[in-house]
């Protein structure tokens, strides 16, 4: 008997008349003495079509708020922030080493660190995500640990720094993102139209909502050519044989790296807190060896998904002080003239496209999304079809524009909604080398490549447009590192595709490069409730621009 396997044998004896206490207090959830859990009760598959959207919508905030507990299932002994198996089975994530900062779990709840200025949104510098850093076990950078992705040594048999092992990047917002995931649906849905409409030996250009994503070729013998395609991450790119790529937007995660809010909440509730989805690891399993299956159903997923998805809206604070009012007039001005529009774009959800739910428009959100990967890492996540939970359900929708939801909320206006989030969803390098290597706009890791493979290892220069609706009191913390205090030093970065936009910010007079960054510093998050997408200093609606009506745009 080796010593690892004598050590695992000891730990799962002292751990098994605890599992099994545990078990039992799951098995017997109506007696609520004594226990500790954030969600005494959850949704049961099915439950999501016979409860009111707005009592979900609550459901979800709960899941979203709720600190689990190591009594609800919250931590993963013997499974890593990916889903696989830890590298040692002989040290299990258990007290002292169930928590970590770095390769997580480090929250107990999803506003732990979405949470400025509201629960959903963003946040401050000290909630910044180690990307990646959940494939090793638990990372110390210990060199005297010489087992592959347990805490020191990568997948090439390398020892870690804090500079290669993880991409730091900024907690960001899903203010919004209901609109964002429904832009991306339509946009999917008209490249692969492009992409059928193209007959082997020709090649055409991609382009929806005035976005261009280049050239696709369709060669003579079926195969597909994506080298010409620009602004797609790898996943979305790759083809084989006569299989044509998919050609996926993927609005989540700051690398293109996740198609929808179901897929990165299925993550983020494993990596970050150790609470396992039905719908990823399996009706009755236990992946994680914590002795608690179907820590979170399919309609909790589902509730959760619909919470961030119906968020208010961003819009625009903008002080009563004459000489702000007139820096921000002039600094939009500014911002479309130098060409940051051009990238940071506002968008058309159309009433013609709604993608697995034909007939209805683009406004109506639905779980789960039609493009939810069923295959590959991340995976599987619910799937849109007939009740057979939890590999698929039924589209249950939500209409973004009512009234129901949390206010503000964007408008139909004339047969489509302006959607002003300040990205074309498209990913571009801004960095001054492209380099990896040596460029500190750059990330040392490519999430979007296999997992040690010489991608993986080759980096990262490209993000997608950053969505600027809210970004500015999301943190204080700008760029997806978010190592910026200000708004000026991450227009002050903008190199590779955005060089020109950046020389045209720096031949500006002074008083127009302040304009431009107090319209920056007007787009946030608005106070819940807020009745208009303008609000003044006090929350009150404003009516901008000042010759226009009442502002409820």
């Amino acid at each position: 008997m080796t010593k690892s396997f004598r050590r695992t044998c000891q730990w799962l004896a002292l751990l098994t008349p605890f599992l099994v206490a545990m078990v039992a207090w799951a098995q017997n959830p109506n007696s609520q003495v004594g226990r500790e859990v954030a969600i005494p009760i959850h949704l049961q598959d099915g439950e999501e079509f016979t409860t009111p959207v707005e009592r979900l919508i609550q459901f979800g905030a709960q899941l979203f708020n709720a600190k689990f507990t190591i009594q609800e299932g919250a931590g993963r002994p013997l499974s890593k922030g990916t889903g696989a198996p830890i590298s040692d089975p002989a040290s299990p994530l258990v007290f002292p080493r169930n928590f970590d900062r770095l390769s997580s779990p480090e929250a107990n709840a999803c506003s732990g660190c979405h949470n400025a200025p509201i629960a959903g949104a963003g946040g401050d510098r000290v909630t910044e995500v180690f990307v990646l850093a959940q494939r090793f076990d638990h990372l110390t950078l210990d060199h005297n640990d010489g087992i592959t992705l347990r805490g020191a040594v990568d997948e090439s048999g390398k020892f870690v720094t804090m500079d290669n092992a993880t991409d730091d990047r900024k907690t960001i917002g899903m203010n919004g993102s209901g609109y964002v995931e429904m832009l991306a649906r339509q946009m999917t849905a008209d490249l692969q139209g492009e992409r059928d409409a193209t007959p082997p030996g020709s090649s055409r250009q991609l382009i929806s909502k005035g976005v261009s994503f280049g050239t696709l070729t369709h060669n003579a013998d079926g195969t597909w050519n994506t080298s010409r395609v620009q602004g797609l991450a790898a996943p979305s790119l790759s083809s084989k044989g006569t299989t044509p790529p998919s050609l996926l937007i993927r609005p989540l995660h700051q690398a293109g790296n996740v198609v929808s809010i179901r897929q990165f909440s299925n993550n983020a509730f494993n990596h970050h807190h150790g609470m396992q989805a039905e719908e990823r690891f399996g009706l009755n399993a236990d992946p994680d060896g914590d002795g608690f299956a179907n820590e979170l159903t399919t309609a909790d997923l589902t509730a959760v998904s619909l919470f961030q998805a119906a968020l208010s809206v961003p819009g625009r604070v903008i002080p009563n002080d004459p000489a702000v009012e007139r820096a921000n007039l002039m600094g939009e001005g500014v911002f479309n003239k130098i060409g940051c529009a051009t990238c940071h774009a506002t968008l058309l959800l159309t009433s013609n496209n709604n993608p697995g739910l034909p007939g209805q428009p683009g406004w109506i959100y639905f779980e789960p999304n039609p493009y939810n990967p069923a295959t590959g890492p991340n995976a599987p996540n619910l799937q849109l079809g007939p009740t057979n939970y939890p590999v698929s359900a039924p589209a249950l929708t939500v209409d973004l524009t009512s009234n129901i939801l949390p206010l503000p909320r964007l408008r139909v206006n004339g047969g489509v909604v302006i959607v002003p989030a300040y990205t074309d969803l498209k990913l571009h390098d801004i960095s001054a080398t492209s380099n990896p290597a040596t460029d500190p706009e750059c990330e040392p890791l490519d999430q979007n490549q296999p997992a040690g493979s010489p991608g993986f290892f080759a980096g990262n220069c490209k993000f997608i447009t950053r969505k600027l609706w809210g970004f500015y009191n999301q943190g204080g913390a700008f760029m997806h590192h978010g190592k910026f205090t200000t708004a000026r030093e991450a227009v002050e970065s903008h190199n590779g595709e955005a060089l020109s936009q950046r020389l045209a910010f720096d031949a500006l007079p002074p008083d127009l490069q302040n304009d431009l960054i107090e319209f920056l510093k007007s787009l946030q998050v608005l106070p819940l409730g807020s009745k208009s997408l303008v609000v003044d200093e006090h929350g009150n609606a404003k009516n901008w621009p000042p010759s226009a009506g009442p502002s409820e745009r």
